[in-house]
């Protein structure tokens, strides 16, 4: 249970500033998470302390500090510090900052740091007007994007900045954080006379996956929306913090990096034979608002490519589920899709359908395979039996188990092998049958 001390008010309050926005840090030691890249004698660290700041690209999920990291420098450096947001920002604004900076008069060091928030819904004409100055040097560009930036930002700007990528902040990160807005009498709730439960802070934790700006507004709510009859203390109780939460937070953005890296992972977990990983990242892309139908063609394609011939079956139970996904929807298509997933996770793996039509493509398209021997050609009128089409052909079904000893490779092919079962599942009995038809083959030239 953590207890705040007696109520009051704070200057930031009072103006009406959200939780969340005056609990941004304002120093690099009071920044939670991020580690990896602030800790002290890490580069960015560094970077910061020394006022020593070239081109950076923040990027990372809601939440995880990229603005906090801009308002950080922009206290800190000496250099004049612009701000825009690339939603509402165009070229115009960029040309008049740059006339701003130029003009000794009102900017003597010539450079001004520019913080460009979502820097990603910039179009490339817009990026391209930064790419001169930044070259220059005239504009040291921060940028910050939630996509990936070596999919979404100018090559040439990546070419010329260092991306740092922040992760989500840990569920002790938040922990921190929520207690320090608690405590904090300045800028947080610390003048507050409020008693938070453990389980409370927790379940906020838990829920904000990894985004602090989700926690702090979920705690803002349920102080202000919870009351004593009996006094002026304010309890807030597990209950009342799932009531500001409503549903937790995902970090799922089905048209961004998470769409790609969670059906990238359920693939993944399926091809490694982990139907609890491949359940997991199924729900994942469902609660993210998913395409059910996109993940149902990732399925079928991992039923061919990874499972194949060592069971034939998860093709028809993956095409199966695709097919009644369409007629019957959500909610219900979660089980169809989680039947599908589970079978194709749980079957025996073999990729050696997958490898062998690649191997015939790469030959077909590099090499002379020569042509389709005259034996296995349809003499579809008498005037073709001239060129000797169908002649030596052998019926397989007259021969003993059905097999004829017959050439079917174009000579400049033949003896190639593509298709290689591993023996997993049902290739085992593949193997049995092919080697069995092979010894009648034998037989038949023996004779």
């Amino acid at each position: 249970m953590y207890k705040a001390p007696p109520k009051g008010n704070s200057t930031e309050e009072q103006r009406g500033e959200p939780l969340a926005y005056r609990m941004c840090p304002r120093t690099l030691e009071e920044f939670a998470g991020q580690k990896h890249i602030l800790a002290e004698g890490k580069l960015l660290y560094r970077m910061i302390k020394a006022d020593r700041l070239s081109s950076v690209i923040f990027w990372g999920p809601p939440g995880t500090g990229k603005t906090s990291l801009a308002r950080l420098i922009a206290a800190t450096t000496k250099t004049e510090f612009r701000r825009i947001n690339a939603v509402s920002s165009g070229i115009a604004e960029i040309k008049q900052i740059v006339a701003e900076t130029q003009d000794l008069l009102m900017n003597p060091s010539g450079r001004t740091v520019l913080f460009i928030d979502e820097i990603h819904r910039f179009n490339k004409a817009q990026q391209d007007a930064l790419l001169p100055y930044v070259e220059d040097g005239t504009i040291i560009l921060i940028g910050a994007t939630t996509e990936n930036p070596f999919f979404e930002v100018n090559k040439a700007l990546i070419s010329r900045s260092t991306v740092f990528q922040l992760l989500p902040l840990t569920r002790d990160d938040i922990l921190s954080i929520l207690q320090m807005a608690l405590s904090d009498k300045e800028r947080g709730l610390g003048n507050y006379d409020i008693e938070c439960d453990a389980d409370a802070l927790e379940f906020l934790a838990d829920v904000s996956s990894g985004d602090a700006r989700t926690a702090l507004n979920a705690l803002e709510l349920a102080f202000l929306t919870t009351s004593d009859d009996l006094g002026s203390r304010i309890h807030i109780t597990r209950e009342i913090a799932a009531e500001c939460v409503q549903q937790k937070s995902i970090r799922f953005d089905k048209k961004g990096d998470s769409h790609y890296d969670n059906i990238s992972a359920l693939i993944k977990s399926m091809r490694g034979s982990d139907p609890d990983a491949a359940a997991f990242y199924l729900a994942r892309a469902i609660a993210g608002g998913e395409d059910i139908n996109f993940i149902a063609r990732r399925i079928v394609i991992c039923a061919s490519e990874d499972v194949g011939t060592a069971n034939p079956t998860a093709l028809l139970v993956a095409q199966a589920a695709a097919e009644a996904i369409r007629m019957i929807g959500m909610p219900e298509a979660r089980i169809l899709l989680a039947h599908a997933a589970i079978t194709v996770a749980a079957s025996p793996k073999s990729n050696a359908a997958y490898m062998a039509i690649d191997s015939a493509l790469a030959d077909v398209q590099s090499r002379d395979t020569g042509e389709v021997p005259p034996w296995l050609r349809n003499p579809v009128t008498d005037g073709l039996k001239e060129f000797e089409y169908g002649q030596g052909y052998k019926y397989a079904h007259d021969y003993p188990g059905h097999v004829a000893d017959l050439e079917f490779l174009p000579p400049e092919m033949k003896g190639t092998k593509y298709y290689r079962p591993c023996g997993n599942g049902a290739e085992q009995k593949i193997i049995e049958y092919l080697n069995w038809a092979e010894k009648l083959k034998e037989e038949q030239r023996g004779k």
